[in-house]
């Protein structure tokens, strides 16, 4: 079974950020989230998904482009 939720680390690591870019960009709240707790958060892959194919369709590129067999890569 596939993750649902990413740590910001493993998040991180899918966007090709670093640790202290990624926890800016979910504190600001440019990146989705879920707070577990007090301490604890988390991204969900689909909310992660299509905020990346926004970004794309908001800059005339196509992630299908980048994905030859058009499954996602998370």
């Amino acid at each position: 079974m596939d993750k649902l939720l990413l740590t910001p680390m493993e998040c991180a690591e899918k966007l090709s950020l670093g640790r202290s870019r990624t926890y800016e960009m979910l504190a600001s709240g440019e990146l989705p989230s879920v707070r577990l707790g007090q301490r604890s958060i988390r991204i969900p892959v689909a909310a992660l998904e299509t905020w990346i194919a926004t970004r794309f369709n908001n800059s005339g590129a196509n992630p299908a482009e980048a994905d030859t067999d058009g499954r996602s890569t998370f």
